[in-house]
């Protein structure tokens, strides 16, 4: 028998952890473990992003993690927690892929037991907390649709797109908003969509904001000049003064992505590396010789 990890040691935090403290942690490890970016064991990847999804279900819901503190794994097993009789287990789930779609269908199949075990814990990519048009109660609600993932290029995710999809045997033309956010879902009448979004090369993003590195020569960073740097939308010139030091931080005040539930855009923030020349030419050596002897 397999023993199960510690939902607080997933996570890398404290059992007095704050309900912030659980949603950064967990946007933390979901980003490091998303299978796209561990293609070389991706299978060990899809197995700890399931752990690290399972376990924020449990514990950024007060209820289950109440549950959780006091009876462990137990509390969602068949017939676990509070003392429930045991018995069969409730889930009637079924899974299978339309088109750029892949689905989980699950619905409470009887009553008694474990008075938690209506929890769906089967598919990782539909357990994010982000929701369109519900409300505290569109998680029970959801779980009478069937829910499907998609999975969109990073630029799609800032500027929006359309996408023309098959569902149940019939064309579907559905609209992903500006803006959209790694394991956001958006409420259909028919279905609940989960959106994945691929990682980019040079950007990465955390909320509205986006982060990259940019290198520069060594002669830009001690006499200063001014640079053009990509954003999400186009080139931007930056001022670079005159010593800066390697790691540096720019902030590009409205660069990031749009902001999903409100109005603007988040920043960039661009962390500055000194690129240093593998390779001198006699001149270049010999003024790099002078500057040792000035002492800089």
């Amino acid at each position: 028998m397999t023993t199960k990890s510690d939902y607080y040691d997933i996570l890398g935090i404290n059992k007095s952890a704050s309900a912030d403290e659980i949603k950064k942690a967990y946007r933390k490890q979901a980003l490091e473990w998303h299978p796209d970016r561990h293609k070389d064991d991706k299978e060990a990847a899809e197995k700890r992003f399931k752990e690290v999804n399972e376990a924020y279900q449990v514990l950024s819901d007060p209820k289950k993690r109440s549950a959780y503190d006091q009876f462990g794994h137990q509390a969602f097993a068949p017939g676990g927690g509070f003392g429930g009789q045991p018995g069969t287990g409730p889930f009637g789930q079924q899974s299978g892929q339309y088109g750029p779609f892949t689905y989980t269908y699950t619905t409470n199949a009887g009553g008694g037991g474990n008075p938690f075990s209506g929890f769906d814990f089967g598919d990782p990519f539909d357990i994010f907390e982000s929701f369109f048009g519900g409300g505290s109660g569109g998680f029970r609600r959801a779980q009478q649709l069937p829910r499907y993932s998609i999975k969109i290029d990073f630029m799609d995710s800032i500027n929006g797109v359309e996408k023309n999809v098959e569902i149940g045997g019939k064309r579907r033309k559905i609209k992903i908003p500006p803006g959209i956010d790694e394991g956001s879902r958006i409420k259909f009448d028919d279905f609940i969509l989960s959106v994945n979004i691929a990682p980019h090369e040079v950007f990465e993003r955390d909320g509205a904001d986006i982060y990259m590195r940019y290198e520069i020569p060594f002669s830009l960073a001690t006499l200063g000049g001014e640079i053009e740097i990509p954003t999400v939308e186009t080139l931007v010139k930056v001022r670079i003064r005159p010593g800066t030091q390697s790691g540096t931080m720019l902030r590009l005040r409205g660069k990031g992505a749009p902001n999903l539930h409100g109005h603007g855009r988040g920043d960039q923030y661009v962390r500055v590396n000194i690129l240093i020349p593998d390779k001198l030419s006699r001149e270049q050596r010999s003024a790099v010789n002078d500057l040792k002897r000035e002492g800089l």
